[in-house]
């Protein structure tokens, strides 16, 4: 009987073992899923963040959901929607990866069209066509433009402020570069735009001649990660080889860092700390500018390394999927009685399914 009942604990633990052994690496579930998530890269920053802001309400609200990573890859997303619908998905969150064409998109519409299952795009914006192609789809993001904006009046104001500090080789212009995360992404495209604009527009004011790209051979005056995904190590790398060139001992130094995010802003200033610069207590600083107000970039401003960054709130950014999801698994449109929602300055397109999350300028605490 005794050994009767050990082989009974031994095939019970070897099935347990077998079943975490099977479950998929891009995939997390808890209960029953029904409202499946789809992340276009669980190592972007700010969407890691709204990820655990959705999931702990999710928990909080007891919503049977599954998350999936589909690292960078349009492909691999959309053979997880795929599988996502064969599983039962009632709603389809989706964090899409390509957004320099409406083609995914359009693709998962059509997926989710032929189940009548609603969805939601969210962060990365489509175009106001793909949300028009189904009464059942909205997006949830926000001013694509409002980022680049507010990052350029920021640095505008705080040059002025500070001119003389950081015309290091006081020529009376303000050299600078500037990471783009990503081409096609509507978001980084207007962050490069208007950082420099709204930035020279300040100066102007002020009778003080405009932003000057370092490099004069660049004709495009940034540099793109070349995988897309916004990241540390292309903003760190292209910063460390400039400044062999670029330098205070030859006169013509780097004064200014734009960055299309914080985990670029934290890169490029890695890459300044290397060379003497940005450290904490010592007042050698180039500013450096990001978008997100990541944790990461909260504590380099607070450190007084690191000039500012745009709040892109991502608490705000789960609570708003979280209530269109609600609405959406009771039948209702995305965004039903949204005004209950809570959410300061939240506005909504009058011609299409969009709803918008306001940034916010931050200094520091």
């Amino acid at each position: 009987m005794k050994l009767k009942n050990i082989l009974s604990l031994w095939i019970v633990g070897v099935m347990c073992i077998g079943l975490v052994g099977c479950k998929s690496e891009e995939k997390e579930t808890t209960k029953e899923a029904s409202v499946h998530v789809f992340y276009y890269d669980y190592n972007d920053v700010y969407v890691s963040t709204v990820r655990e802001h959705l999931e702990t309400d999710f928990h909080k609200k007891q919503v049977a959901f599954t998350a999936y990573d589909a690292t960078g890859e349009q492909q691999v997303q959309l053979q997880q929607v795929d599988r996502a619908i064969e599983d039962g998905a009632s709603v389809l969150v989706v964090n899409i990866v390509e957004t320099g064409s409406d083609d995914a998109a359009l693709a998962i519409i059509e997926k989710a069209k032929a189940k009548q299952l609603p969805v939601i795009f969210f962060n990365r914006e489509v175009s106001d066509a793909v949300v028009a192609a189904y009464e059942n789809c909205a997006f949830i993001g926000t001013d694509a433009a409002e980022a680049g904006i507010m990052q350029g009046q920021m640095i505008g104001d705080h040059l002025l402020e500070n001119f003389e500090q950081f015309d290091l080789n006081h020529d009376g212009q303000i050299s600078y570069t500037l990471f783009k995360g990503q081409e096609g992404n509507e978001e980084a495209i207007y962050r490069t735009k208007y950082a420099v604009e709204e930035a020279d527009k300040k100066l102007h004011a002020a009778n003080k001649k405009p932003l000057l790209y370092y490099d004069s051979l660049n004709s495009n005056k940034y540099q793109v990660d070349q995988d897309g995904t916004w990241s540390k190590a292309a903003a760190k790398s292209y910063l460390q080889e400039a400044l062999l060139s670029y330098n205070e001992s030859n006169g013509k130094m780097i004064e200014l860092v734009i960055c299309n995010n914080d985990d670029m802003a934290s890169g490029a200033i890695e890459a300044l700390q290397e060379v003497g610069y940005n450290r904490i207590g010592e007042n050698r600083n180039i500013p450096v500018y990001g978008v997100d107000a990541s944790n990461t970039a909260i504590k380099l401003i607070d450190e007084g390394i690191m000039a500012g960054t745009i709040k892109q709130d991502a608490a705000g950014m789960a609570k708003l999927i979280s209530f269109a999801t609600s609405n959406s698994t009771k039948g209702n449109t995305a965004f039903q009685a949204i005004d209950t929602v809570g959410i300061k300055d939240l506005t909504i397109d009058k011609k299409v399914a969009k709803a918008r999350i306001p940034y916010e300028m931050f200094f520091g605490k």
